[in-house]
């Protein structure tokens, strides 16, 4: 029965590979999380809860799929030290154009490393800045 409904809150979607990331909490309280609620804050670091599951929720939507999905290490430490200190479950829930895949963040020990990323998407920047980040293996996460 799941497989259905999440089939069809899909439909009322565009094509997965052009999601952001109101695409996905859609898709998410249709398909697993009725009682999804985004965060009251917008400069939260983390996106949505689910009180029933006692996830907090961080969503990315990516526009090319890799084997290992990437989560900054500030992302991390904020998401996993908020749910830590509220007993929730941190979630990190990528979209790419291979489908939904979930990470339960307290069961990863993420290798973390540094690399040059553009300060920003914005305005077609090109001056860079280092971020520590760590790579999800995709075949760990959950498929939703």
């Amino acid at each position: 029965m799941r497989k259905y409904i999440a089939n069809t809150c899909r439909e009322d979607l565009n094509d997965i590979s052009q999601w952001n990331e109101e695409d996905l909490f859609r898709y998410l309280k249709c398909s697993f999380y009725h009682d999804l609620e985004k965060a009251k804050d917008p400069l939260s670091k983390w996106d949505c809860y689910s009180k029933q599951y006692r996830h907090r929720i961080e969503l990315k939507c990516r526009t090319k799929h890799f084997e290992g999905l990437l989560i900054e290490k500030k992302k991390f430490v904020s998401l996993t030290n908020k749910a830590s200190k509220d007993l929730d479950v941190p979630i990190y829930i990528n979209c790419t154009p291979s489908g939904v895949f979930s990470f339960n963040l307290l069961k990863f020990d993420p290798d973390w490393f540094t690399y040059p990323f553009n300060k920003t998407k914005m305005f077609e920047e090109t001056q860079k800045v280092d971020k520590v980040i760590a790579m999800l293996p995709v075949k760990e996460a959950q498929v939703l």
